[in-house]
């Protein structure tokens, strides 16, 4: 799922500047999930703009990345100065593709594709590089989860398990030794991985996928 935070209230009320209608646009799939972007968090901010004197109002859809949860926004954005999207950067492109006339701002940054562990707790799982290689490593992907994004491991500077980058964090290498052992595979450890294939990743601008299959 894609994890988000709230921008600061000081920095949302920069960003609307002296436009008065404001429609804030919560997002009901993975920033609702994290508790940042939902309804919920849609009406809390709706109102804390009314406070501030802003004619605020709060809708929230099922998703902003796909045109058809967003086409009903039609004629609501025609009563509006601007909207204020709780969703991902995808979500904010996809309304300001579809609206080029009305200004969209994130009421969010958009941190990392993650996974809650633990209530009130996520951590970051994948970094979208476009070559997944976790079966490599009994599951867990170095890329991401090493502070080092390690291929061949671990570095020798841990201690006690725990990232000597981030003390606070568990080796990565050491959750893929403990992993592999438990299903008799150290072996592949044996195996040197060659650099890695970035070429897919978004260091080659802005990626996408076609499937044949399903163009109309």
């Amino acid at each position: 799922m894609i994890i988000g935070e709230r921008k600061p209230v000081k920095e949302i009320l920069q960003l609307i500047g002296d436009r008065k209608k404001i429609l804030v646009l919560g997002c009901g799939t993975c920033v609702t999930v994290c508790l940042s972007g939902g309804e919920k968090e849609a009406k809390e901010l709706a109102s804390l703009l009314r406070i501030k004197k802003y004619q605020a109002s709060d809708y929230t859809v099922e998703r902003q990345c796909e045109p058809e949860f967003i086409r009903p926004l039609d004629y609501r954005l025609k009563e509006v100065e601007a909207v204020l999207s709780l969703a991902c950067g995808v979500g904010v492109q996809a309304l300001a593709d579809r609206y080029p006339r009305t200004p969209v701002f994130p009421g969010l940054n958009t941190t990392f594709l993650g996974m809650p562990v633990e209530q009130g707790r996520w951590e970051e799982r994948c970094g979208g590089c476009g070559q997944c290689i976790v079966h490599l490593f009994g599951g867990t992907c170095p890329v991401t989860r090493c502070a080092k994004s390690l291929l061949n491991g671990p570095c020798g500077g841990s201690k006690d398990g725990k990232c000597e980058v981030k003390p606070d964090r568990d080796c990565a290498w050491q959750l893929i030794y403990d992993r592999l052992k438990l299903q008799g595979r150290l072996d592949a450890l044996l195996e040197i991985q060659p650099p890695k294939d970035w070429s897919p990743s978004r260091h080659g601008g802005h990626r996408k996928m076609i499937r044949e299959d399903m163009l109309l």
